[in-house]
């Protein structure tokens, strides 16, 4: 069984797209269990994903949680012996073709989890966005090809063995929690960089807040997890 798992807060923009993509004949095909995990939404996200996911867990409308105890709350609900993470804006070219390649990416037992490049929706990139996602698509296949470990939050593919071997993610970040899975889980094994595939994600917190801002705030937070133990921000601001 493979399952995915969605942390979600006010997506209703976003989370019909992504599960769309997802036919029934495939979730059939790969024994697939789709997993919401939300963080307390006040508008239609929850009610939208009944319609499709297998398990919806929305018990946190009382307090605010981390996007790392979302993602931990849905793998612990979880039946999967490889877990996909993705971001409730994310889209691919073929789903079916994404999930063949990615188990195919971590069938080899000395790889724990795999990633692949991040772009922003083709229809809204830019130039600057296109140059941009290169960049640092290259920093992140550079950091795993030097066992680094690295991996962008808007889809982490891991082994269930790996994931739980190192707890999971770190619940206290408020930001950083993706680098910081990987960085540790780069330490059991190796992270395989699937460069032929691509995940594409909205472009609005790079037009909110723009790519000086958000890579800064990248940057203190992974300098702070790495020396300190814990991210820099105290809270992640979504941006919807």
């Amino acid at each position: 069984m493979i399952s995915v798992i969605i942390p979600t807060l006010n997506e209703e923009s976003t989370i019909e797209k992504l599960l769309s993509q997802f036919s029934e004949d495939m979730i059939r095909k790969y024994e697939i269990e789709l997993i919401l995990s939300d963080g307390g939404s006040t508008d239609r996200t929850v009610e939208m994903a009944k319609k499709k996911v297998h398990i919806v867990l929305d018990e946190m409308r009382d307090r605010k949680q981390t996007i790392g105890a979302g993602r931990n709350r849905g793998a612990h609900h979880s039946g999967g012996e490889v877990l996909f993470f993705f971001n409730a804006d994310v889209r691919v070219d073929d789903m079916e073709q994404f999930f063949k390649a990615m188990l195919e990416a971590v069938r080899s037992p000395d790889v724990v989890a795999a990633t692949c490049p991040v772009l922003v929706y083709p229809e809204e990139e830019t130039l600057l966005d296109r140059v941009y996602h290169r960049i640092h698509n290259l920093h992140v296949r550079l950091f795993n090809a030097l066992h680094f470990g690295t991996g962008r939050g808007e889809c982490q593919v891991i082994k269930r063995s790996a994931f739980f071997g190192v707890g999971g993610y770190d619940e206290r970040l408020a930001a950083g929690e993706d680098f910081d899975l990987y960085r540790r889980l780069a330490r059991r094994g190796r992270i395989k960089y699937v460069e032929d595939l691509k995940t594409y994600e909205s472009p609005r917190r790079y037009r909110r807040l723009g790519y000086l801002r958000v890579t800064f705030s990248w940057f203190l937070n992974a300098l702070s997890i790495i020396v300190l133990r814990r991210s820099f921000s105290r809270e992640w601001e979504p941006v919807r």
